[in-house]
C-alpha cells in the first residue's frame, strides 16, 4: 500500500471517530446506561469484523496466540474504556472539547512511547519541534474550551 492511501485511512479513520461517538452515544440514551451501549458496540463490531473475516479468508496463528505475553491482551480493555468514556463524555462535553483533548492525549502519549522506544517501531526522540506541535495541540484545546 501506498504512503498516501495509509496516510488517508489514518485520517478517515479518525475522522470517524465523532461519528462513531454520536451514534455510540444515542445508543447509550436508548438503551439507558453508556457501559452497556458501549458492550453492544463490542458486539456488534465483533459480528462485523468476524464476517469480514470469513468473507476474505483470513488467517492467524494458534502458536502466536499462545506465545502472546498476557500484558498484549489489556489492548481489548483499553479499547472498551475508551468506547465507554467517550460515550460518557460526548453529550457532556461535546464533540469538539471531547475529541480535543483525545488528540492531545493521545499525542502525548504517542510522543512519550516513541522517546522512550516502548511499543514503537523506531523511536523518534523528543525535540523542539516535537514539544511545540504538542503545545500547539493543547492550545487548540484550550482555544476550543474558551471560545
Amino acid at each position: 500500500m501506498g504512503k498516501f492511501i495509509l496516510i488517508a485511512l489514518a485520517f478517515v479513520s479518525g475522522a470517524f471517530l465523532p461519528l462513531q461517538a454520536g451514534l455510540n452515544t444515542k445508543l447509550g440514551r436508548s438503551v439507558g446506561n453508556p457501559v452497556y451501549a458501549s458492550m453492544f458496540s463490542f458486539i456488534v463490531g465483533a459480528v462485523g469484523i468476524g464476517l469480514y473475516i470469513l468473507l476474505t479468508k483470513q488467517t492467524f496463528s494458534w502458536a502466536g496466540v499462545r506465545s502472546t505475553p498476557a500484558w498484549a491482551w489489556i489492548g481489548g480493555v483499553l479499547g472498551a474504556f475508551y468506547v465507554t468514556v467517550i460515550i460518557f463524555l460526548f453529550p457532556k462535553l461535546g464533540p469538539g472539547l471531547t475529541f480535543g483533548l483525545v488528540i492531545a492525549g493521545q499525542m502525548i502519549l504517542a510522543a512519550l512511547l516513541e522517546h522512550f522506544n516502548i511499543l514503537v517501531a523506531q523511536p523518534h526522540p523528543m525535540n523542539f519541534l516535537r514539544t511545540l506541535g504538542i503545545v500547539l495541540v493543547i492550545a487548540g484545546v484550550i482555544l476550543l474550551r474558551l471560545f
